[in-house]
């Protein structure tokens, strides 16, 4: 049987788009295992998935002064130890590094091994972790097309991202039915990301009323965020945290705000909802979703306004453009090529993959969790 190892942690950014690979490596048959952190998010993730996880010891390369960067370059080559001899005993035909720190041990691991690693990023520029590991893999999958020129030639390929297959299976009629709205007044779908967004919310809530005089607003404010004066409001809906439910939440939304996560970007792509992106400014990143919101409306895609420039005339404004407009920015996104990425990213992956060869472990099964100690 054929056999892959997927890595990635410690932000659901760095996980979600190998959740998205499951279903598509199962039916073409390959057997899955993941190298993951002992505390980070993915864990809980994969085993929900069914998937054996082994944990390995990660360090974290820190741009500040900090006591954990004197720690945690021991903590790395321990984990880069832990890598190579559990690879050497997988003998994986090749392995997808999604990113996060702990992908770094996994990818020197295999390249040790011998075994072809197929990295993924998914921001405009490479993050710190997969530059680290560039030189130790075979292919790289880039998400935008601006990412091409940071990347190695023969190595790099344009795929886009890869989004879960559930949120496509979304019911218009069960996402309205959630929020007690009807079906004769467009929804505004609010989103600030995982946790939320402090400014989003505050921006939505002050020109609610007049938005609600258009529209039906679900808004996703973060956990902790939830209002309980405004919980009375018809046709507004506030949720802590969508999981089962996003999907029908999505396909009920006519138009959508959001922050300019590349994951997020490219399900409201493959959903064609027209959208206004409030990226996350520099003071709170490196910068990462400026440059996502850039790449996407450079491409017709999204309405973008920077959270400095930000009104709550300007913001209420914008809404009602995108509204107006919503028609030419649903052709663009038709008209992309870059909206079934799974399937590309799957391509690359077996053209890159070593041929099955017999090994001591063939044949095996490995426990369906492995929790080691730190």
């Amino acid at each position: 049987m054929k056999r892959i190892v997927l890595t990635g942690g410690g932000t659901a950014g760095h996980v979600m788009p190998n959740l998205a690979l499951l279903p598509k490596l199962r039916n073409k048959g390959w057997e899955v295992i993941y190298i993951g952190s002992y505390d980070g998010i993915e864990r809980e993730l994969i085993e929900e998935q069914q998937v054996t996880f082994y944990p390995v010891a990660t360090g974290k390369f820190r741009r500040y002064l900090s006591v954990q960067n004197f720690t945690d370059p021991f903590r790395v080559v321990k984990g880069l130890i832990q890598s190579y001899r559990l690879l050497k005993k997988l003998r994986p035909q090749v392995v997808f590094s999604k990113g996060g720190f702990v992908a770094v041990p996994v990818t020197i691991g295999a390249w040790l091994n011998q075994i072809p690693v197929v990295l993924h990023e998914s921001d405009l520029t490479p993050g710190l972790a997969n530059r680290l590991a560039l030189p130790f893999a075979s292919a790289v999958c880039a998400t935008f097309p601006e990412t091409i020129k940071f990347l190695p030639k023969g190595k790099r390929v344009l795929t886009g991202n890869p989004i879960r297959p559930e949120l496509l299976a979304g019911s218009k009629e069960q996402g309205l039915k959630l929020c007690d709205f009807t079906p004769e007044k467009p929804v505004l779908l609010v989103m600030g990301g995982s946790l939320g967004s402090v400014t989003i919310n505050r921006l939505i809530r002050a020109i609610l009323p007049d938005l609600l005089l258009q529209f039906q607003v679900a808004h996703i404010c973060g956990q902790g965020n939830v209002d309980e004066k405004l919980t009375g409001f018809k046709g507004y809906k506030q949720f802590a945290f969508l999981g089962l439910e996003l999907p029908h939440i999505m396909a009920a939304a006519d138009i959508c705000i959001s922050r300019a996560g590349a994951n997020f970007l490219f399900e409201l792509l493959a959903l064609k909802k027209p959208h206004l992106l409030i990226p996350l400014p520099k003071s709170s990143s490196r910068g990462d979703q400026i440059l996502n919101a850039q790449s996407f409306k450079g491409q017709n895609f999204s309405m973008v306004l920077y959270e400095e420039e930000i009104t709550e005339t300007i913001l209420k404004n914008q809404i009602l453009a995108l509204y107006q407009n919503r028609q030419d920015y649903i052709k663009a996104m038709s008209e992309s090529n870059l909206a079934d990425a799974a399937t590309e990213i799957l391509r690359v992956i077996e053209t890159t993959a070593a041929p099955v060869l017999p090994s001591p472990t063939a044949g095996g099964t490995a426990p369906r969790s492995v929790r080691g100690r730190k």
